[in-house]
């Protein structure tokens, strides 16, 4: 229970369902203490036992560090996958079977189709603008076995009328943001724990045109912040060695037509036979776009995509499932 509305609801329907639940507060930093306060009160209204669960140490190896050591190396990595992989149902996970808990349930919008004798399969949430079983590709069978969504088959709408129908009182509560460890901008957080290494801004015909703060600060396809006039200008690419920030003008050399991923995770537990057509989501607002995926994970896209990002999650579905992902290199 994070104290936002969709664990709460997600309690509240297994305690309707007649599950024996109890609620999981995971403090991850020393700014939680509203969010713990609230998930401490929805457990009294819901009159279920509530525990806190202290991450700090793991979460900041784990996770925090994690996203600084790879922007330090210029990529774009998205933490979200990994806390839920080592954290919600990794760490979280092995604790609360240790107590005997059968499962853990979350507020995610994703849905589970178990059927006897067949890898658990992982679908997409019902609600298409709230769905989350992007940020779920890291999971694996074993860990699926004892993962619950309640919501994933309601739309967020719905969620917010369950809210009123169970009581519980989220008018005024703001939604939770992108990245829950970084409280204002992603450029403000590295700029507080990264040096500035400033270097060369060069167009793609290798003219200079001005100096960038440290590669960290820029994400592939950017266009506010670089700091040039007469642009726009966005970031085509970084070249590390270098330390020199690539830019264009033209929106079309943003565009490519295939990637590589490494990591590569099947949810099913095993590799299916390549060459696979799938849809591939290379960002968690991008649509799945059709694609087919070759032997050693290079992705070829029928149509070139805007702004392929190092770092940053290829996730493939086949329609509404999620069979795999993996990090794009």
């Amino acid at each position: 229970m994070s104290g936002g509305l969709d664990s709460s609801v997600a309690a509240a329907l297994l305690k309707r369902a007649g599950v024996d639940v109890i609620g999981a507060f995971i403090k991850l930093d020393n700014f939680s203490s509203e969010s713990e306060k609230r998930a401490k009160k929805i457990a009294g209204i819901l009159k279920i036992p509530f525990y806190v669960f202290n991450f700090q140490k793991e979460f900041k190896k784990r996770i925090v560090d994690y996203f600084l050591k790879e922007n330090k190396k210029g990529l774009t990595p998205n933490p979200c996958v990994v806390c839920n992989k080592e954290i919600k149902f990794g760490l979280l996970l092995e604790k609360i079977l240790k107590m005997g808990v059968g499962c853990v349930a979350t507020g995610h919008y994703a849905r589970l189709i178990e059927d006897k004798d067949q890898p658990i399969k992982l679908y997409k949430g019902r609600d298409k603008e709230k769905d989350q079983s992007y940020f779920l590709w890291k999971l694996s069978q074993k860990q699926l076995k004892h993962v619950l969504f309640p919501v994933g088959n309601y739309t967020r709408a719905e969620v917010e009328k369950l809210a009123k129908k169970f009581r519980l009182p989220f008018a005024g509560v703001r939604k939770s943001q992108e990245i829950c460890f970084i409280p204002k901008t992603i450029e403000e957080f590295l700029k507080r724990y990264l040096k500035l290494r400033p270097g060369q801004i060069i167009t793609k015909e290798g003219k200079i045109i001005g100096k960038h703060q440290g590669l960290w600060f820029y994400t592939i396809g950017q266009r506010k912040g670089i700091g040039l006039s007469q642009g726009p200008y966005y970031v085509l690419d970084k070249d590390l060695k270098k330390n020199i920030l690539i830019v264009t003008k033209n929106k079309k050399d943003l565009y490519k037509k295939e990637l590589t991923v490494k990591n590569v995770n099947w949810i099913s537990g095993k590799k299916p036979k390549l060459p696979l057509r799938a849809t591939v989501k290379i960002r968690y607002r991008h649509r799945a776009v059709p694609a087919t995926i070759y032997p050693a994970y290079k992705i070829i896209f029928d149509k070139p995509q805007r702004a392929v990002t190092p770092g940053q999650s290829a996730v493939f579905y086949k329609n509404q499932e999620v069979v795999g992902g993996g990090i794009i290199c």
